[in-house]
This record gives C-alpha cells, sequence and structure tokens, in this order.
C-alpha cells in the first residue's frame, strides 16, 4: 500500500473522526491543521452535556432519519453542531490559534459553517464529498479561501 500524501494522511484522519459522530442524520468529520500537526478535531452532534442525538437529543434529526425532511432543511430547528463548527469552538476552548490553519472536512461546509472558518482566519478546506448547499461555497471563494476537493462523491 503505497504512503498517502498529507492531504490524504489528514483526509483519513477526519474520516476516522466522525466515527465518533451520534447524529441520526449523517457522520461527519473534520479536524484543523496548521504546520502539519492537528490542532483541533470535531464531528457533529448534540452540544456538550446535552442528551445526544440519537438518544432523543435533536427533533429535526429525527425527522431527517424519518425522510419527514431532506438534507440541508431546517437547520435552524437542529441542536446539533457541525464538525466543523465543533473543530474550531474546540480550538477556541483550548485557547488555540485557527489563523493560517486547514480544515479538512468530510463533507464541504454549510453557510453557517463558512461563515465561521472565514472569520476563524482559515485559509484553505479541503473536503471529500459535497454537501446539499453550495452557499457555504460560495461565501468561501468570495472570501479568498483556498477550496479542494479530495475524493469525489
Amino acid at each position: 500500500m503505497p504512503r498517502p500524501d498529507w492531504d490524504e494522511y489528514f483526509m483519513n484522519i477526519a474520516e476516522a473522526v466522525k466515527s465518533r459522530s451520534n447524529c441520526l442524520s449523517r457522520s461527519k468529520g473534520a479536524i484543523l491543521v496548521k504546520n502539519k500537526q492537528i490542532i483541533s478535531t470535531g464531528y457533529n452532534g448534540t452540544p456538550r452535556n446535552v442528551r445526544n442525538c440519537n438518544e432523543g437529543g435533536c427533533k429535526r434529526c429525527e425527522e431527517r432519519k424519518e425522510g419527514k425532511i431532506k438534507s440541508g432543511e431546517d437547520l435552524d430547528k437542529c441542536a446539533c453542531c457541525h464538525a466543523e463548527e465543533n473543530a474550531i469552538v474546540q480550538a477556541a476552548f483550548h485557547g488555540i490559534n485557527t489563523e493560517g490553519a486547514t480544515l479538512y472536512t468530510t463533507h464541504t461546509p454549510c453557510k453557517q459553517c463558512a461563515k465561521m472558518i472565514i472569520n476563524a482566519g482559515i485559509v484553505r478546506v479541503v473536503s471529500a464529498a459535497d454537501y446539499a448547499e453550495d452557499i457555504g461555497t460560495e461565501l468561501m471563494k468570495e472570501a479568498g479561501i483556498k477550496l479542494e476537493k479530495l475524493w469525489k462523491n
């Protein structure tokens, strides 16, 4: 098996991080990297000290799993934090600077996460799959963030 390049290496880790997700809708993972060092990780799920999604902590995700709503719809009703959001917030919680970092994420960021990525000073986003909406991608492009797709859907 050939040795993975750095992007493949970090994306493999983001894929492993998503295994911690307990979201009923779709598992997602993200990591923040600076100077080839992981500075933070995140996966989607309810906030700390809140009942897990798979334990009834998010009604929106239950509706998504039942097929009552589509991916990307009614996000304002979701109790879960996104993987990218958790990676950024965990860095802040631990006092880690995100300026100049690269974010590896299993799906392109949504609009809300894109705004956080922009304001956190992240300069590059590498994703493995597309998210249901592309507003986040448009915002990041306008802000000058380098966007790359590692794997195809």
